[in-house]
């Protein structure tokens, strides 16, 4: 299997959910299994996150809920497509919606999960979005 690792990590995961109670055993197990983890509660706060500063917040995956305050994650999704459409997204809501994952996938998205998720699900999916990302970063800079 190819594993690609920087300094002793997976790769970095941005999640995005309004609810602290879902942020919060995922940022574990995540961790856990390796990866650095920013956290956002909303779209407009991850869209902050990660322009902060001189120098922009380096992700190799988003992990996106739909439905939140400010700014949802549909609108989100958008501004991620457009900015870093390198960085890979995966949906991660509450709301099972055919007609909005068939958009989404068509839009890029690489994965539409409805919670509640396994951690034996979650991580597979995470783990295939960072190593694609690592990929493509390779290709564009040798």
């Amino acid at each position: 299997m190819f594993e690609l690792r920087v300094n002793g990590r997976q790769g970095r995961v941005l999640v995005v959910d309004d609810e602290a109670g879902v942020r919060k055993p995922i940022r574990q197990h995540l961790v856990k299994a390796g990866y650095e983890v920013e956290e956002a509660e909303d779209g407009d706060m991850a869209i902050k996150r990660l322009n902060e500063g001189e120098n922009p917040l380096m992700v190799d995956t988003i992990l996106c809920d739909i439905r939140m305050p400010k700014m949802n994650g549909a609108d989100a999704i958008a501004y991620f497509r457009s900015q870093h459409p390198c960085v890979p997204i995966v949906v991660l809501t509450g709301y099972p919606d055919i007609d909005l994952a068939t958009s989404l996938l068509r839009q890029g998205v690489q994965d539409y999960l409805v919670k509640p998720v396994t951690m034996d699900r979650l991580l597979p999916v995470i783990k295939r979005a960072v190593d694609q990302h690592e990929i493509l970063k390779n290709q564009f800079t040798t």
